[in-house]
C-alpha cells in the first residue's frame, strides 16, 4: 500500500504562499496576493484534470452559501460540507480553481489535495513487509502460555514491556471506550476483534463523505491489512485466541480513509476525523501520513490549505471529547531540525527534491498541535533504528517492533517486530511508528477507561506523567557499524527519542 507511517504510513518494510493564522501554531513564511476580480468572474474552464480540493471558509451559514454558488460559478462541485468545521470538499477539472475560489470573500484557504486526477493511478510504492506467524511459532507460544494468557501472548514482548500485563491483571478497559483506527480499514470478522467492534462508530470515509454501508469500513481484497493489524495491538479480545491487546476490554471502530491505490487524501482525513467525533468515539489512532506531500508547507498555497483543514477537523474532534494519537514515522529523521530532505513528494505523480522546514512545513497529522507524537522503539527499549524523532515534536514512546539482529527479544518471543492481527482470521508481524502509536491509543483507552469524566487534556497529562523517564540513548549506534546512527537531545524527563518516556499501562489503571 501506498504509505502506512513508513514513508507512506506509520508501518516499516523492514527493508508557495499563502500565510495562516497564528492560531494554527505554525510561523507562516508569506502571504498571497489574491487573483483579480476579473480571473474570479471568468467562464470556467473544464479542460484540466478533475482535482479534488479542499475550501477551508471563515464565517456561518451565509458565508458557507454564498462560497457553495461561487464554487459552482467557478466549475466547483461540492462533494461535502463539513459546517462545524468550515471545510467544504470539491471536485473540479477547472485549472485555475484554487486561484479563483481563494479571492471570494469568506473563503480563508482553498487547495488541491492532490497532484494526481481523480481517476485512479498506478503506484509504484508498496505496501509494509510483513511476516508471517508460523504452526512451530503458533504451536510453541501456546505451549509457553500461563491459563490466563491468549494462546499467542508468550510472543508478544511489546505487553509485558509496557506493563500491559501487569495492567490487565487489575483492568481490560471498558466497554464504553470506543478507539477509532483511521486507517485502511479494519477486518471486523476477524474472531479477536469481532467481540470488542463498534459498527456505529465505523465507515469508509475514502470519498471526503462517509459512507455506512454493511462492510464497507474493511480493506476489500488485495488491499492493506495495515488498519486490521493496528486495532488487534489495540483491542484484540481476552478470549482465548489468538493475541491480546493492550485494552482488551475496549471497542474499536474502523474508518477506512485510504483509497484503492494506498493514499490517504486530506478530504478522506478530515471526514475521518469528524465521523469519529461525531459518533462520540474517546481515541484517534492515526498512523499514516497525509498524501501526497511528506511534509505540507504552510506557506504554499495548496499545501497550506491542507494543513489548515486538518488542524481544523483534529480541532474539532478533541472539542468533542477525543485524544488524537498519531505515529512519528520512519524515515530516521531528526523532525526537530530547521532541515530536512524531501525526496518523495508529491507521491501520486512526479517527486521532486527539497529542502524543508519542519516547523514551517509539518509532517501532517502527526505534528499538528494538540495530536500525541509517538517514536517507537524496539525489544531493548532503544529507539527503533528507523523513528522519526526530535525534542519538542516526541511526545512519548511505544513499542513499533526493530530488525530482530538489532533488538533481540526474550524468550519465548523470537521476533523483533510486533505480532498482532491479519486479514482472513491471521496473525503477522510488522515494525514501523504505526504499531508504536497503537500502544498508546490503548493506553489513552485504559486511562479514559478509569477516568470517564477526564478532558482530553487531562488524560494526555496523566499519560505523560505516567510515562517511564527514558534517558538519551547516546552514542546511539543500532546497527553496531561504528557510526552514530542518530543524536538524542534533552535530559532524562523528555528528550527527542522518547519525549517524556515509555508509555506505562500499568499506571494508566492504578492511577
Amino acid at each position: 500500500m501506498a504509505h502506512l507511517r513508513s514513508r507512506r504510513g506509520r508501518a516499516l518494510a523492514l527493508p508557495v504562499g499563502l500565510a495562516l493564522t497564528a492560531s494554527l501554531g505554525f510561523l507562516p513564511a508569506g502571504a498571497a496576493t489574491a487573483a483579480p476580480a476579473d480571473e474570479v468572474s471568468a467562464p470556467a474552464a473544464t479542460n484540466g484534470p478533475n482535482l479534488s480540493y479542499v475550501v477551508n471558509i471563515d464565517g456561518g451559514s451565509r458565508t458557507a452559501a454564498r462560497v457553495k454558488a461561487a464554487i459552482a460559478e467557478a466549475g466547483g462541485t461540492v462533494v461535502a460540507s463539513y459546517d462545524r468545521i468550515g471545510v467544504i470538499v470539491v471536485h473540479s477539472a477547472n485549472p485555475g480553481f484554487a486561484r479563483a475560489i481563494r479571492a471570494v470573500d469568506g473563503v480563508h484557504s482553498a487547495g488541491a489535495t492532490r497532484t494526481a486526477p481523480l481517476a485512479p493511478v498506478a503506484t509504484t510504492a508498496v505496501d509494509e513487509a510483513a511476516q508471517p506467524l508460523t504452526a512451530q511459532e503458533a504451536k510453541a507460544a501456546a505451549a509457553e502460555a500461563d491459563a490466563d494468557q491468549d494462546p499467542l501472548e508468550p510472543l508478544q514482548w511489546s505487553l509485558p514491556a509496557i506493563k500491559a500485563d501487569k495492567a490487565h491483571e487489575r483492568s481490560i478497559g471498558s466497554s464504553k471506550v470506543t478507539v477509532a483506527v483511521i486507517d485502511t480499514g479494519v477486518d471486523d470478522t476477524h474472531p479477536d476483534l469481532a467481540p470488542n467492534f463498534d459498527r456505529a462508530a465505523s465507515a469508509n470515509c475514502v470519498s471526503g463523505k462517509a459512507d455506512t454501508t454493511e462492510g464497507s469500513w474493511r480493506p476489500a481484497a488485495g488491499e492493506s491489512d495495515h488498519g486490521t493489524h493496528v486495532a488487534g495491538t489495540i483491542a484484540a479480545a481476552k478470549n482465548g485466541i489468538g493475541v491480546t491487546g493492550v485494552a482488551p476490554g475496549v471497542k474499536v471502530s474502523g474508518i477506512k480513509v485510504s483509497n484503492p491505490d494506498g493514499f490517504f487524501y486530506t478530504e478522506a482525513v478530515v471526514c475521518g476525523f469528524m465521523w469519529a467525533a461525531d459518533h462520540g468515539v474517546e481515541v484517534t489512532n492515526n498512523s499514516y501520513y497525509v498524501d501526497p506531500w511528506l511534509y505540507n508547507c504552510t506557506n504554499d498555497p495548496d499545501q497550506g490549505a491542507l494543513v489548515e483543514s486538518l488542524q481544523r477537523a483534529t480541532r474539532y474532534a478533541e472539542r468533542k471529547g477525543a485524544v488524537n494519537v498519531a505515529a512519528a514515522g520512519n524515515s530516521a529523521t531528526d523532525l526537530a531540525s530547521d532541515s530536512v530532505t524531501d525526496t518523495t513528494s508529491p507521491n501520486d505523480s512526479e517527486t521532486v527534491d527539497r529542502v524543508v522546514d519542519p516547523s514551517v512545513c509539518p509532517d501532517i497529522p502527526t505534528m499538528l498541535p494538540g495530536v500525541v507524537t509517538v517514536s517507537a522503539t524496539g525489544a531493548k527499549n532503544l529507539k527503533a533504528s528507523f523513528s522519526n524523532y526530535g525534542l519538542g515534536v516526541v511526545d512519548i514512546a511505544a513499542p513499533g517492533g526493530d530488525r530482530t539482529e538489532y533488538q533481540t527479544p526474550q524468550a519465548p518471543a523470537t521476533n523483533g517486530r510486533i505480532l498482532s492481527t491479519t486479514v482472513k482470521g491471521g496473525y503477522n508481524y510488522k515494525a514501523g511508528t504505526s504499531m508504536a502509536s497503537p500502544h498508546v491509543a490503548g493506553v489513552v483507552a485504559l486511562i479514559k477507561s478509569k477516568h470517564p469524566y477526564a478532558t482530553p487534556a487531562m488524560v494526555k497529562a496523566m499519560l505523560y506523567a505516567q510515562a517511564d523517564d527514558t534517558s538519551c540513548t547516546n552514542p546511539y549506534d543500532i546497527n553496531g557499524d561504528g557510526k552514530v546512527d542518530a543524536e538524542c537531545e534533552g535530559g532524562r524527563g523528555k528528550n527527542g527519542f522518547y519525549g517524556t518516556g515509555l508509555v506505562d499501562a500499568l499506571d494508566a489503571v492504578r492511577w
